[in-house]
């Protein structure tokens, strides 16, 4: 049983890993250089303001995606292209969230959608615009954007070339080695 245990977790290390370098794509080296690339900010530029930081366990408070400061109604678009899965509101705050051919989903709030469910987007195509009153955000005005292949959350950054990925200690075991 132990063995089994151990053969699942390090099959869901190496998920994670290739998630996160060979599925992602990042994009080039070079700021300005976007042909090359199948992703795009969704506000034009990358200043993070609140990082990626996901909870040790699913079900525990986290920020599960980046902050990028950007100005009250300004148009988002969409990172990467896919098809639209929801466009609305969500708890109060406008949310879009866009499924990509590669088994990713981007969500972007609060923004104020101009697409609708079942619509397809191109990378770079204008999606909504960008609503003040994001919880988290130390500025006045951020996109909230989240990254997830199936139930797992993942560092927006990768997209663009930039983030980290985080492996995460098995529940008990930092404790053991104390």
């Amino acid at each position: 049983m132990r063995r089994l245990q151990n053969a699942t977790i390090l099959g869901l290390i190496a998920t994670v890993i290739l998630t996160a370098t060979a599925l992602l794509q990042p994009a080039p080296a070079l700021a300005g250089d976007q042909g090359h690339s199948p992703w795009r900010p969704p506000t034009g530029g990358l200043d993070l303001r609140t990082p990626f930081d996901p909870p040790p366990l699913p079900w525990m408070s986290g920020h599960r995606g980046v902050d990028l400061a950007a100005a009250d109604a300004q148009t988002v678009v969409a990172a990467g292209a896919g098809t639209v899965m929801f466009a609305g509101d969500l708890a109060g705050r406008g949310v879009v969230s866009i499924a990509h051919a590669n088994g990713l989903r981007t969500t972007y709030e609060p923004v104020e959608p101009s697409v609708a469910a079942g619509e397809t987007v191109a990378a770079g195509q204008p999606i909504g615009a960008l609503q003040a009153g994001h919880g988290s955000c130390p500025g006045a005005v951020c996109l909230h954007l989240g990254l997830k292949r199936g139930p797992l959350y993942l560092d927006p950054m990768l997209l663009f070339g930039a983030g980290e990925v985080r492996l995460l200690p098995r529940p008990g075991r930092a404790e053991a080695r104390s």
